[in-house]
């Protein structure tokens, strides 16, 4: 039995995501996964299943792309590994006790730094949680919590950034121009714009449900890791002379100089203009470059002011190194699987034919491919790969520069962020909860009750957007419905609350 381009294209990565909420063991449940798609590829043949299972994982190490990541991602982690060392997260911590007064406002400030950080979402991710680890560790935020944060902050962030990887990404999988077209659907991206509405209310209320609230009651007693602390990696001990400078130096220059490092791998001072070498960088290669710099830029500042010794700085790389080895092996492991469904057994293959075979009213189009999206992305753990098979169906069916073109666009983008919010195999997840040294199941779990209600608000929103085809009705009911959403949400935190109490 042929299984390519069927809907069995779609059944490794659920059987591995199903298995790592189950048993709460992402890297077995990845292979298992991945063994279920080469099964499927061979038609169940021992040898060719494991030669050809060894393959998919070589050809995704080799990718360019995927080594640029990786190593970005070791470079990312020698510079947190030397701002530990160096004192400058200490000191950056205990002056942000001093600012930052509130539970409160310590959610709200990693939720800032977040969307001050719209270049990309893996850099928003690593940066962001080893900024903040400390602060929202002394003011008993739990790592889940944490995680969601920087997670529900990043892409969404990022996808409604004309400045930033998505922005180029997505400007190249459309036709004509592309980035006035991405421009168009910033304001009906609905996903982007309530789930930052959500974190914001979430720091705001403290409302927390479903497991998440386990994990937060866990922090109230000192607990950040609600009991899951495998992910955690022993850090440097802090050198006494630090000073705040040397965490804020270290991360404004790796900004500048990563932004500096995509426009010049996309041509900008060989005279293309800004936006265009933007919009045709190379992220991957852009980051590491950024990150090297920043290296340099930091052996600078501290080996001369004898905040660290040379010996130290040395100790750091192996250390930061090791930081990583879990978000290394997850993202290797989800690339492979990625590999099958898409390259092997044609994931995105099925769909289109799907589509294709299939009479959708223009009016429920955007609802309809929101969930396509949705599921596509969750399933693949990709949503650049999800922009990369939709939106060029979208851009043959509907009339360049037509209202619903924006709509439906924006409806896949969303949907593509959504799923890739709350797969277990997406690499952005996985960054998030790297950047967080959260268990990785323990973020997924909390946060996909979360994203979930925010998708429910989008899938109607999108309904009204497409009879509609107005911004202004359909903001007025996404807002309306977010409002009763969060209603619910606080409902159901006072009964878990009552429960919890009835039961002690």
């Amino acid at each position: 039995m042929n299984f390519v381009g069927t809907f069995w294209s779609l059944v490794p990565p659920i059987i591995a995501i199903a298995l790592a909420l189950i048993t709460k063991e992402v890297y077995i449940s990845l292979f298992i996964g991945i063994l279920t798609g080469a099964l499927l590829f061979t038609g169940f043949a021992p040898v060719a299943t494991v030669e050809t299972l060894f393959e998919v994982m070589t050809s995704k190490l080799a990718d360019s792309w995927n080594i640029g990541i990786l190593i970005f991602l070791v470079f990312l982690g020698i510079i947190v590994a030397l701002m530990t060392k160096a004192g400058g997260s200490a000191a950056y911590g205990n002056w942000a006790i001093k600012k930052i007064k509130t539970k409160k406002g310590a959610l709200l400030s990693t939720f800032g730094l977040g969307a001050l950080i719209f270049v990309d979402d893996y850099f928003n991710c690593l940066t962001v949680g080893s900024v903040m680890r400390p602060v929202t560790d002394k003011f008993s935020i739990s790592r889940a919590k944490l995680a969601y944060v920087i997670d529900a902050t990043a892409a969404p962030i990022c996808i409604i950034a004309p400045i930033s990887s998505w922005a180029a990404a997505v400007t190249g999988y459309t036709s004509g121009d592309g980035f006035s077209l991405f421009l168009q659907t910033i304001p009906f991206n609905l996903y982007a714009w309530l789930t930052m509405a959500m974190v914001v209310y979430i720091s705001i209320s403290g409302r927390d449900f479903g497991p998440m609230k386990k994990h937060e009651n866990a922090a109230k007693k000192g607990d950040v890791f609600c009991g899951i602390n495998e992910e955690v990696i022993e850090q440097p001990s802090p050198s006494s002379k630090g000073k705040v400078i040397d965490l804020v130096l270290p991360v404004a220059f790796l900004i500048l100089s990563c932004i500096t490092s995509l426009i010049y791998t996309g041509g900008f001072f060989d005279g293309v203009p800004f936006i265009t070498a933007f919009s045709e960088c190379d992220p991957s290669l852009g980051l590491v470059f950024g990150s090297f710099i920043t290296l340099i830029f930091i052996f600078i500042l501290y080996i001369p002011r004898r905040i660290i010794k040379f010996k130290e700085f040395a100790d750091c790389i192996p250390q930061g190194f090791k930081m990583m080895i879990s978000a290394i092996l997850i993202l290797i492991l989800a690339w492979t699987l990625g590999g099958f469904c898409a390259d092997k057994l044609e994931a995105g293959a099925f769909v289109q034919n799907a589509l294709h075979s299939t009479s959708i009213a223009e009016a429920i189009f955007p609802a309809t491919l929101f969930i396509i999206a949705l599921g596509l992305a969750f399933a693949t753990g990709t949503s650049w790969g999800t922009f990369a098979i939709l939106i060029p169906i979208v851009t043959a069916v509907f009339p360049e520069g037509s209202r619903i073109l924006v709509i439906t666009i924006s409806s896949v983008l969303a949907g593509a962020v959504c799923g890739d919010h709350i797969s277990p195999i997406s690499d952005t997840t996985i960054m998030a909860s790297a950047g967080a040294q959260c268990n990785h199941v323990a973020h997924v779990s909390t946060q996909i009750p979360y994203a979930l209600t925010i998708a429910v608000c989008c899938f109607l929103g999108y309904i009204v957007a497409g009879i509609s085809k107005s911004f202004i009705a359909t903001a007025i009911v996404s807002v309306v419905l977010f409002v009763v959403a969060m209603y619910i949400v606080s409902l159901i935190s006072k009964k878990e609350n009552i429960n919890e109490k009835e039961a002690k």
